[in-house]
């Protein structure tokens, strides 16, 4: 079987669960898999304007969660009550460091938590989807931290 690109996925989910197929959409999905880092739908929507999309700001809310539901997007929260996106397309799986002062998100994979998610789900009589885990700390250098923006 080969191996399918982000577009193919895309269009599937979308007519296997009667969503309309439009370009705008896929400018979208180009720029949010482009897109370095974490990213909120006002974040992606400012970055497109930038390079003169004429896309609307509901047509990428719209769409990130469509995103989302085919799971080439994860919906992440560190704690702020702002919904980010990141890539899912052909990436390692991996967590999150979130420093509580300067909101500095680092990512990082540890081969010993997918043994934990495992077992808890074993223990409690669930089966495995999908899990996430944040750390939430401060840096070491706290309010001297180069990232630093007083929240």
């Amino acid at each position: 079987m080969a191996i399918q690109n982000a577009a193919d996925i895309f269009r599937e989910f979308l007519k296997n669960g009667s969503n309309r197929i439009t370009p705008e959409r896929f400018e979208i999905l180009d720029a949010a898999l482009e897109f370095k880092g974490h990213f909120s739908a006002d974040e992606l929507f400012i970055e497109m304007k930038k390079k003169n999309s004429l896309i609307s700001r509901a047509t990428v809310y719209n769409t990130l969660e469509l995103l989302a539901q085919c799971e080439l997007l994860s919906i992440c929260n560190f704690g702020d009550k702002m919904k980010r996106f990141e890539s899912n397309f052909k990436k390692q799986l991996h967590d999150h460091l979130i420093c509580v002062d300067c909101g500095r998100i680092l990512e990082f994979a540890s081969n010993g938590l997918d043994k934990i998610e495992q077992q808890v789900c074993r223990d409690l009589n669930f089966l495995p989807s999908s899990f996430s885990f944040n750390i939430f700390a401060r840096c070491k250098k706290g309010k001297n931290c180069k990232y630093f923006h007083g929240n």
